[in-house]
């Protein structure tokens, strides 16, 4: 008689870890029916709930800049971060006023926190907790905003946000830290304000995390953290306490390109770094945002479409690129990811959790709302 053996989805990663240390002792173990390779994927679009987070044209805020009330999500919710806490999923989404010109990236953003008993249906608080402020980073942040988070837990508890700093000229990496997702102190950009790498611009930064008791904490390889960061390409950096960082550089002492375009593919035009990495027993799978070039692009995608696919890097040489994906795993589908802002097409994922057994992916939708894909949860 045939058993079938049914896991679930992220708890997979606990239980590979639990027989790669048994077999490290030479004690045989039966085959997991389960293993589907290095990918996280698949995931699938629930039946209803999505779009789970939209724009909110009474949500108002004093802002502390101007002074005046705004509606500060009047416009676009999107590009989501998500952690889970006290048993609810938690995401920090993206949140465009109507000031400025009506094209991408002329409105302030700002972020704001919803909460999920179920990971699907959301309750988003009425005010921003993140944005610029009378503070040491406005130069950075003003007028454009704080753009496309990506959360991380660390070990002691202690929420680590990585952000995009825009003034509508020039942009760069943000950290800040909680303990509670509302209140944040500002660590300014991860590569400092001074030295070589201070006029540079960069954006889109995930943590290196690895699952443990169902939670994805900021995980240490070789005695210290790993960010994949970088639109264009991706690169890499380290960190001894999450806050400051430091480009992996190459033989030319610049920082050091891990992925690329690739013609034909849904990345032609270019990758972009998605949710934090994940740390697994086959290596750390690194979700990223591909966009579809216009010529020589993938033929089954629209031109400038963005899709997420996945990358698998050594854990023991962070910098080494072991498997890449030949398809995107997520795209745009429905009316909502092709419709917006971005007309284009976007499925561009930027948070991830394990949540009840499952992978919770939420993404932005044509730069204009949050969706939410889940791993469908078990494997024969």
């Amino acid at each position: 008689m045939k058993i079938l053996v049914r896991v679930p989805a992220c708890k997979r990663l606990l239980l590979g870890a639990i027989v790669a240390a048994i077999a490290a002792i030479g004690v045989a173990m039966p085959a997991m029916a389960e293993d589907r390779g290095w990918q996280i994927a698949p995931f699938v679009r629930p039946a209803s709930g999505n779009p789970v987070i939209t724009p909110d044209k009474r949500a108002i805020f004093q802002d502390p800049i101007l002074q005046t009330p705004v509606t500060w999500e009047a416009l676009h919710t999107f590009n989501p971060a998500a952690i889970v806490r006290d048993g609810k999923v938690y995401v920090l989404y993206r949140a465009e006023d109507d000031s400025g010109a009506m094209q991408i990236g002329m409105h302030t953003s700002r972020l704001g926190l919803a909460v999920s008993d179920d990971g699907v249906h959301f309750s988003p608080q009425k005010t921003p907790v993140f944005y610029p402020a009378v503070d040491a980073q406005k130069d950075r942040e003003w007028p454009g905003g704080v753009e496309d988070p990506r959360l991380v837990e660390g070990e002691d508890g202690t929420y680590v946000l990585t952000y995009t700093q825009w003034n509508r000229k020039t942009y760069s990496v943000g950290i800040a830290t909680s303990k509670d997702l509302v209140a944040w102190t500002k660590h300014g950009p991860a590569f400092g304000n001074t030295g070589k790498y201070a006029g540079l611009m960069y954006k889109s930064a995930g943590i290196v995390t690895s699952l443990q008791s169902g939670r994805l904490i900021a995980a240490k390889i070789h005695g210290k953290y790993w960010m994949y960061w970088g639109e264009i390409h991706v690169h890499l950096a380290t960190s001894e306490d999450l806050i400051h960082w430091a480009p992996v550089e190459d033989g030319a002492a610049q920082p050091k390109d891990l992925l690329s375009a690739r013609p034909g593919h849904f990345d032609s035009s270019f990758p972009e770094t998605g949710p934090p990495p994940v740390l697994t027993k086959r290596g750390i799978v690194v979700i990223y945002n591909g966009k579809n070039a216009p010529e020589n692009g993938d033929p089954n995608l629209g031109p400038n479409a963005y899709a997420a696919g996945e990358a698998l890097f050594s854990a023991a040489d962070p910098t080494k690129l072991l498997e890449r994906s030949e398809r995107p795993f997520f795209f745009p589908e429905m009316a909502y990811e092709k419709t917006g802002q971005y007309a284009a097409g976007t499925t561009f994922a930027e948070g991830l959790v394990c949540f009840k057994g499952k992978w919770f992916l939420y993404y932005g939708c044509a730069d204009s709302l949050v969706g939410v894909a889940v791993d469908d949860a078990s494997r024969e």
